[in-house]
Parts: C-alpha cells; sequence; structure tokens
C-alpha cells in the first residue's frame, strides 16, 4: 500500500526532543526520519514548518515567518549543526509556517522569493505544498484580518491552508482559538482555497466532521491522536471505546474522499501509527485515505 503522510515535523524543537527520546521512543533525525518511511512504504510527507529560539520557546512570538525546518542530520546527542532546509530529503514537500507576530509585508515577499526558487533559506528543488496556521498556540482566531495576507498568498498559488485544531501541545496555548467550528467561516469567506483541520480537531471529532462534511473546500488530517510508543499503541490503543470515538463521527460523516492520514511523528512511531489508523478506517477506503487524498490536496 503507498502512503503519503500528510502531517509531520522535522524541526529542531525541544518538546519534540524529548517526546522522542522518553514517549515516542524513536530516533528523530534524518537518518531515523528516513528508516521509518522506507519501513512504512512512504512514498512523499508534508512536513509543517516551525521554529523555536531559544529552545523550550514554542509558540515562539519572534520566530520568523515563514518558519521552515531544520532537523540535524544525526541524533539529539549528536553536536553537528542542523544543515538548511535547502537540504530537506527528497521525500519531504514543505508547508510554509505562517507566525502571525512576522507576518508583514517583508515576510510575505521572503515566501514569493521561496516560491520562485530564490531564497537561500530553500533549496529550489524543495516542493512547497502549503501554509500551516497554528491556531491555539498563537492567540488569534483564524478569522482574524491578521492572517489575511498568507490566505491571499495561499490563494494566488493554489496551496492549501492546513490549520491546526483541538488539543495543543503547549500549556501556553488557547483551546478557544483552536475550535475547528472556527474553519467553517474561513470555508465560506475564503471559497477559492483548500483547507485542512489537523487532527481530526479533536476533541472536538463531530465537530471537525461536520465542517468538513458540509464545506466542499475543507479536509482533515488524523495526526497526532494520541501520543506514544509501539507498546501503547499495541495494547491501551486497542480498546475498542478509544476507536470507536473516531470511527463514529467518520461513519457518520461518510465522505472518507475529505480525510488524509498523518503521523505527527515524532510524536508516535510511524509504523504503530499506520497500524492504528487503519482501525479507523473501512478497507476499500484505504487507498484513498492513506494517499490519495494527500496527493489530491498537496498537489503532489
Amino acid at each position: 500500500m503507498k502512503i503519503i503522510d500528510a502531517h509531520m515535523h522535522y524541526s529542531k524543537i525541544s518538546t519534540f526532543d524529548d517526546c522522542a527520546y522518553h514517549t515516542s521512543t524513536l530516533d528523530y533525525s534524518a537518518a531515523g526520519y528516513m528508516s521509518e518511511i522506507k519501513a512504512c512504504g512512504i512514498t512523499r510527507s508534508i512536513c509543517m514548518g516551525l521554529s523555536e529560539n531559544p529552545p523550550s520557546l514554542f509558540p515562539d512570538k519572534d520566530a520568523p515567518t515563514p518558519m521552515l525546518a531544520d532537523l540535524s542530520a544525526d541524533s539529539r546527542l549528536s553536536a553537528q549543526t542542523a544543515p538548511p532546509s535547502s537540504q530537506l530529503p527528497d521525500e519531504i514537500a514543505l508547508c510554509l509556517g505562517i507566525n502571525p507576530h512576522t507576518l508583514t509585508q517583508a515576510a510575505i515577499f521572503e515566501m514569493e522569493e521561496i516560491m520562485r526558487g530564490n531564497n537561500p533559506r530553500v533549496g529550489a528543488g524543495t516542493k512547497i505544498a502549503g501554509i500551516k496556521i497554528y491556531a491555539g498556540y498563537y492567540h488569534f482566531d483564524v478569522n482574524d484580518p491578521v492572517y489575511a495576507p498568507a490566505y491571499l498568498f495561499a490563494e494566488k498559488h493554489n496551496l492549501p491552508v492546513v490549520v491546526h485544531s483541538g488539543d495543543t501541545y503547549s500549556e501556553r496555548g488557547k483551546l478557544v482559538y483552536s475550535q475547528p467550528l472556527s474553519v467553517d467561516s474561513l470555508a465560506v469567506d475564503w471559497p477559492g482555497l483548500r483547507f485542512v483541520i489537523c487532527h481530526l480537531g479533536a476533541p472536538w471529532i463531530y465537530d471537525a466532521c461536520e465542517v468538513a462534511g458540509k464545506n466542499a473546500n475543507v479536509y482533515m488530517d488524523m495526526s497526532g491522536l494520541y501520543i506514544g510508543d509501539a507498546d501503547y499503541f499495541l495494547t491501551r490503543l486497542r480498546e475498542p471505546l478509544l476507536i470507536d470515538r473516531y470511527k463514529q463521527a467518520l461513519i457518520v460523516m461518510d465522505k472518507y474522499d475529505k480525510v488524509l492520514f498523518g503521523t505527527d511523528w515524532p510524536l508516535a512511531p510511524m509504523a504503530s501509527y499506520i497500524e492504528f489508523c487503519k482501525l479507523m478506517v473501512p478497507t476499500d477506503a484505504y487507498d484513498i485515505v492513506f494517499y490519495e487524498n494527500a496527493r489530491r490536496v498537496f498537489n503532489l
């Protein structure tokens, strides 16, 4: 089965390092990424651009827009300097991360230069697949006019807008800004854009399914629903009541052409997360959920 991972990370974020080392127990490095995708048959991944400086500051109000990716070539114990984003593996396409605090005219100019292949921060061969809004992490409603320049940029270049939704992986996040119902207004006001609600909007799964089911230009990804190692996914997450909360919402929506597979790597091992998501999707929808939807939405 061919697989596209529609939501993963490739940035040196301290909480990701900590999760990989202590919780998901995987090798969060360039080498670790290549090993996992080869073992799992993942042909392409969509990286969500993200940055912080200094460590542990995400969501960093001073992070430059666009936020990119900078994972080092070796493990977290290596002292080797991280390579620039121009060295992203060919298998990775990039969503430009948007920080509303630094979304200036100069930032939009830099994003335009990236699209032209003229920016040294991103190699000319890097596929730009979309933009990423970190709703909840940054304390702005997704309908706030501050984001309008980013939406206009995405519309101009036919790029999807990926919107964090649901729980935040930081106590500094504010859930009032990450409720998936907010995307409904975006979909109506920006009919020329495609939107992807991250994480099925969990815990507001039915809300996310309603928004995606109602609006032709809204999709959802399955990433980041649970965080843990292989043993965790083999034991606790085989509990039918945990799986059924997602299955029921997806069955009610009954539109599997709206659902994209994603892992949120490094928060879970890829192989374990694939098997977990298979439990929620009918076998006759595997190809469309695990591959075709992402290929279509992200123009791959």
